[in-house]
């Protein structure tokens, strides 16, 4: 089951107290980005935040669990807990400052005729 863009827009709504937040769509999933850098995913309707020590200490009884197979468990935040915008905006603000920034990409070098 993919994610509905409802819900994205729903999330997106619940975490710009966090600051710029977008969201990527991905293989009919999306990413959650927080000033550029990737902080969650939206899997199966579910919001899947990126494992840090800060984000659990905010999320003590949260469960984790992969987003989709293969993956790396990440938190699982409560859909009941997303209209709590004030709670959710310092959920995410403590994995983004957790976080290190993504590697710049580079371009493939050309090769020589």
């Amino acid at each position: 089951m993919a994610t509905s863009q409802e819900t994205v827009d729903d999330l997106l709504g619940q975490l710009a107290g966090a600051g710029r937040v977008t969201a990527r769509k991905m293989f009919g999933e999306f990413c959650v980005y927080l000033d550029g850098k990737p902080v969650a995913l939206v899997c199966d309707d579910r919001f899947y935040l990126k494992p840090t020590a800060a984000g659990r200490e905010l999320l003590p009884a949260g469960e984790e669990g992969p987003p989709y197979p293969g993956a790396k468990p990440h938190l699982v935040v409560p859909r009941a807990d997303w209209a709590d915008t004030g709670a959710m905006a310092r959920l995410l603000r403590a994995t983004f400052d957790a976080l290190p920034m993504p590697k710049p990409k580079t371009k493939p070098k050309k090769p020589r005729p």
